[in-house]
C-alpha cells in the first residue's frame, strides 16, 4: 500500500508530501516514503466543506449554487486523478448545492465521495471525521474549511484543518 505523510507547517497547514509537484497543483510520481512523524500506511482523508470553499471566492457563486458546486466537484475529480488517488476525498454538500449530484447533468465525480447533508453541513462533516477516526484513529485527516467553529470541532477529534486557499491553490489550474 502507498505511504502517505501529512505534516503541519509553521502555520498549522498540513500538506501531502508528494514527490514531484506540478505547476497546476497536482503531482506526478509516487509519494515519498521518508521516515518522518505522521507517516502511515493509510491514505490520507481530505474532507471538503463545499459551501465554505465555494463561498470563499467572490465569483458570483450565489447566483448559481448548483453550478458552483458542480464546478468544485469537477475540479476535485480532476485533481484526484492528477494525484493518482493519493488521498481519499470526501465533499460535503448542503442546501441547494445537494442538487449538484444525482442527475444526468451532474458532473463525473470519479472516486470523490459526495455526502449530501440533510441538515447542517457542519454536523455532517463532524460525522464523517468521527467515523473515520472510529475506523482508524491513526489515519491522517484534513478538513478544508475556514469556519472557526467547525475547525475547533474537528480538531477536537484529531483532524488537521486548512483554509479554502490551501485546496484552491491545488485544484485551480
Amino acid at each position: 500500500m502507498k505511504r502517505t505523510s501529512i505534516s503541519a507547517s509553521s502555520h498549522d497547514e498540513p500538506h501531502l508530501r508528494l514527490s514531484t509537484p506540478t505547476r497546476a497543483g497536482g503531482v506526478t510520481g509516487r509519494i515519498r516514503t521518508e521516515h518522518t512523524e505522521g507517516v502511515t500506511d493509510e491514505r490520507a482523508l481530505i474532507v471538503v466543506d463545499a459551501a465554505n470553499v465555494v463561498g470563499s471566492r467572490p465569483n458570483g457563486w450565489w447566483r448559481d449554487r448548483v453550478g458552483a458546486a458542480r464546478r468544485l466537484l469537477t475540479q476535485l475529480n480532476t485533481w484526484e486523478q492528477r494525484t493518482h488517488g493519493q488521498a481519499d476525498v470526501v465533499v460535503v454538500l448542503e442546501g441547494a448545492a445537494n442538487a449538484a449530484v444525482g442527475d444526468r447533468e451532474g458532473p463525473d465525480v470519479g472516486d470523490v465521495r459526495v455526502v449530501r447533508a440533510e441538515g447542517s453541513g457542519d454536523d455532517s462533516i463532524v460525522d464523517v471525521v468521527a467515523s473515520a477516526v472510529d475506523e482508524d484513529g491513526d489515519r491522517p485527516i484534513t478538513v478544508v474549511t475556514a469556519d472557526r467553529g467547525l475547525r475547533d470541532r474537528v480538531a477536537a477529534l484529531g483532524a488537521h484543518t486548512v483554509g479554502p486557499r490551501w485546496l484552491l491553490d491545488r485544484i485551480e489550474s
